[in-house]
């Protein structure tokens, strides 16, 4: 995989080293608020109940960001494919990097790697739909609303009962 950069961003393919960074993140209960309810994650116990991405550095579809100038821990982005053709984007950052446009900008570079290089013909992304914050970014990067969904959670989510989501964009031409 290639090193994407932007402006202010390095966007490299995870490895082993990350993890460290990685579950920092699952320990954060802002972080995760809007994917388990806001539970640090317990790392000492098996997490294949988990319904959300856990990544330890090991996955080729993850990728980790840092800053350019620093080499500072940003977060990680993934781009997950089944078939080849569509690809799902997730994300995670540090809440000290909330609010900078940081999504914004490394969502998008990997969405234009998506299309350009790894050759998809659509990318999908879905949120809750009380997390306002990462709506904004997904709209933000060019995303579109196509649906939301009710989905009945594990841990409830406090302003969750409206379901997920679904954001979709597709390439043209």
């Amino acid at each position: 995989m290639k090193h994407l950069q932007t402006a202010r961003l390095m966007i490299i393919p995870c490895c082993p080293a990350d993890r460290a960074d990685f579950m920092a993140l699952e320990r954060d209960p802002e972080v995760m608020r809007f994917l388990n309810g806001g539970y640090a994650v317990d790392h000492g116990q098996d997490a294949v109940e988990t319904t959300f991405l856990m990544p330890r550095g090991t996955e080729p579809y993850v990728w980790t960001v840092r800053r350019r100038a620093t080499g500072s821990f940003v977060g990680w982005f993934c781009l997950w494919s089944e078939d080849g053709k569509v690809a799902e984007l997730g994300y995670r950052l540090r809440r000290a990097e909330w609010g900078k446009g940081l999504a914004s900008e490394g969502g998008s570079a990997l969405v234009d790697w998506g299309f350009r290089s790894a050759g998809y013909e659509q990318i999908v992304a879905c949120t809750m739909a009380v997390n306002q914050a990462s709506r904004r970014v997904l709209e933000k990067i060019g995303f579109r609303y196509v649906r939301a969904e009710q989905v009945d959670w594990a841990d409830a989510i406090p302003g969750g009962n409206e379901g997920e989501v679904h954001y979709t964009l597709t390439q043209t031409a």
